[in-house]
């Protein structure tokens, strides 16, 4: 504890990705009344890729955002920016809930990653982005039977994977926790969230997409052929509006009904010298997910960071704001789970503590709600994978808006819903046990596993 006290002593409780010089100046927020074809509510990576694809589709729609704070300032400038093909929180989820469809959705995944990564290039996004592969790591024995169903499932459709036993993946990454791993070669890596989410607010403001920023939305009007939206100091009508408004479920009462807004901590550490670095290996820079119940995440950045998180919370009502997690004590048990990770780096301290709401359904993916007579449709429930999945879900967004008809909008993923949530106070009680016990089922097991078991059951596939 003394470790890990003293390595916090130092943070700053505000994410990594978005201390930075290079953030742009705040667009005006909206003042009086405006029109538009297209009003798009929120400024995170679900918005931004909407209005970019809208205005792309047709240069003529007159499109514009409102965000509460500032574009990239909510759950998508906090993640830890690992990139991959799967638009369904990764093939062997898109398998439990959708195998029909699973060839459907591993094409649309890998046209999607094409295009996201193409908007990129041809629009000079510096984003940081390496294509260094994403791997998984097995945590015990039960961690290595996960990998093998992975690795099968991985290897039937057409990914460049390799199976590493204990020692190539200390070769790979040294820590005493990993006994293997699966290496996903192509199509993933990492990328700067905050720095990405810039120059998407960049394009779009290039091709002539309104954003008002510190316009937080207040309310929305059925005016029969089109919504308003009240803002604190405006009001902007449309006859289409996408809710981007992820873990915060805003535009609708019935969209909480299915996301339950949980919070993931995450730590960046100071630069690594040469040295530390040479301790863990890691020459390769894959993003690293582990097979714990309470998974960890970890990546490199551009200077040679370490970003750790994965630790995840609730509180009461969907909170997206507490005050718990604008304490240091809160990050604690992270930071001790990032010391027995990698035990050799017991001499690096964080720079960087924060938390960021994460939009959790019981299918851990991306759905689609529909509202206000087909006027305005919610985009959400990334459920922690929405750094390239926001642009998929972005698309099929819009073409589900606009009455679009394709053979991939008859898949089940864009027809159906995830299922109901309970409300509060059962909701709060469920969550904070399910998280107490999450937290030590793999070393106790008891209670702690029948209870995750019987969650199981439930329909969340923690």
């Amino acid at each position: 504890m003394t470790t890990v006290r003293s390595a916090l002593a130092e943070a700053t409780l505000y994410p990594f990705w978005l201390d930075n010089p290079l953030a742009p100046a705040s667009e005006k927020h909206l003042v009086g009344r405006a029109d538009a074809d297209l009003v798009i509510v929120g400024g995170g990576f679900t918005g931004l890729w909407a209005a970019i694809l809208a205005k792309q589709a047709n240069p003529g729609r007159d499109v514009a955002i409102i965000e509460a704070g500032k574009v990239g300032h909510g759950a998508s400038g906090r993640p830890g920016g690992i990139v991959s093909t799967s638009v369904m929180h990764g093939l062997s989820n898109a398998n439990r809930i959708f195998p029909q469809d699973l060839a459907a959705l591993e094409r649309l995944g890998k046209v999607n990653l094409d295009g996201w990564s193409k908007t990129l290039d041809d629009h000079g996004i510096d984003a940081d982005v390496e294509w260094s592969g994403e791997m998984t790591v097995a945590v015990g024995a039960g961690g290595l039977d996960e990998l093998q169903e992975e690795f099968q499932l991985a290897q039937r459709y057409g990914h460049n994977v390799v199976l590493l036993n204990r020692d190539e993946v200390q070769a790979e990454v040294a820590s005493p926790l990993f006994d293997g791993a699966m290496w996903s070669k192509e199509r993933s890596g990492t990328v700067h969230p905050a720095k990405l989410a810039w120059g998407l607010k960049r394009v779009a403001l290039s091709l002539g997409v309104r954003i008002y920023e510190h316009t937080p939305m207040t309310g929305v009007e059925d005016d029969g052929g089109t919504l308003t939206i009240v803002t604190h100091d405006g009001r902007i009508k449309a006859p289409r509006v996408l809710f981007a408004t992820n873990a915060w479920n805003a535009g609708h009462k019935k969209i909480k009904t299915r996301i339950v807004s949980v919070r993931d901590r995450v730590l960046a550490t100071e630069p690594l010298t040469a040295e530390q670095l040479s301790r863990l290996g890691w020459k390769n820079r894959q993003g690293i997910y582990d097979t714990r119940t309470q998974l960890n995440y970890m990546r490199l950045t551009r200077d040679n960071r370490i970003i750790f998180g994965g630790r995840v919370g609730y509180y009461f009502n969907n909170n997206t704001d507490p005050a718990g997690d604008r304490k240091i004590e809160t990050y604690e048990r992270l930071a001790g789970y990032f010391f027995n990770t990698f035990p050799q780096l017991a001499d690096v301290k964080f720079t960087h503590a924060w938390s960021g709401p994460i939009d959790l359904t019981m299918r851990l993916a991306v759905h689609f709600q529909r509202y206000y007579g087909g006027k305005g449709l919610y985009a959400g429930g990334y459920s922690g994978f929405g750094v390239t999945t926001t642009r998929f879900g972005a698309s099929i967004g819009l073409d589900i808006l606009d009455g679009k008809t394709n053979p991939d909008l008859e898949l089940d993923f864009a027809r159906t819903l995830p299922n109901w949530i309970p409300p509060e106070p059962f909701r709060w009680i469920g969550a904070k046990t399910t998280m107490y016990a999450l937290d030590e089922v793999d070393q106790k097991g008891g209670w702690r596993k029948l209870w995750i078991n019987m969650v199981h059951k439930m329909g969340f596939p923690l």
